[in-house]
């Protein structure tokens, strides 16, 4: 039996008190490590609705952009400015992250998410909706860590949501998942996008980013190597970096 679908309704921009986050600038962005520059002089430049994926192979740099964007890492040099304001506190509490692994307290499906909006002084009955919109309806009691792998990545998706962000930042959500569960992430996904939360969302996965992506950001070697409209990057795109990427030959 197909679990009821609740709609996903952010905060409209008509009750924001604060200008919204986007558009996003990143200029000149660079990030050392182990005297190696893992992140190399990237500029990045996002706005408007939809969704972002980020594309690359192991260790271009993928993950470590959106940690710099969320403000968990500082950059060793360059800029990252949201609607011109640095990367601050105010800015990432209006943003939220889903990691690849699930991270989840030690407590029960309800007490994930009322964690959440306790620490934000956020109404509690924000949760059974939100938990009935990722298909977790009636577990409410059973503990996080009897949940499946794609049961506990959308408790995760659920407490990323429960603060209404305007930013949602997705490091490969759907990995090592099956289809099944790919699919129902993929349909909240959609479904949140619509209903105006921008998105950027890092994939390995080609046939991922043709079901969702609105623009595609390709990377190699800590640089933005291309930034197209999906349908461009997939039917032409411009570089043989890309080329290469699409054909699952090594990068350039």
């Amino acid at each position: 039996m197909r679990e009821q679908v609740v709609a996903f309704h952010p905060v409209s921009a008509a009750t924001r008190v604060t200008p919204a986050l986007l558009p996003l600038e990143v200029r000149g962005l660079c990030l050392s490590g182990n005297g190696r520059r893992l992140i190399d002089g990237l500029n990045l430049s996002l706005g408007g609705r939809g969704i972002t994926m980020v594309m690359g192979h192991n260790g271009a740099g993928k993950s470590l952009l959106l940690r710099l964007l969320h403000g968990l890492i500082a950059p060793s040099a360059g800029d990252i400015l949201w609607n011109g304001q640095p990367v601050s506190a105010r800015t990432t509490a209006r943003q939220s992250l889903v990691f690849q692994k699930p991270v989840l307290l030690r407590r029960s499906v309800q007490a994930n998410v009322d964690f959440v909006l306790r620490t934000r002084g956020l109404p509690r009955d924000r949760r059974d909706p939100l938990l009935a919109r990722v298909g977790l309806a009636g577990r409410e009691d059973q503990p996080a860590r009897l949940l499946s792998g794609g049961e506990a990545q959308r408790l995760a998706l659920a407490r990323a949501l429960a603060t209404e962000p305007e930013i949602l930042f997705l490091d490969e959500p759907t990995a090592s998942l099956d289809p099944a569960s790919v699919l129902a992430i993929e349909e909240i996904v959609r479904e949140v996008a619509r209903a105006g939360v921008r998105l950027i969302f890092v994939t390995h996965d080609v046939a991922q980013a043709r079901r969702l992506a609105d623009e595609v950001v390709l990377m190699s070697g800590g640089r933005v190597v291309e930034h197209r409209p999906a349908s461009a990057f997939f039917e032409n795109p411009e570089t043989e970096a890309a080329r290469a990427y699409l054909a699952g030959r090594l990068m350039p």
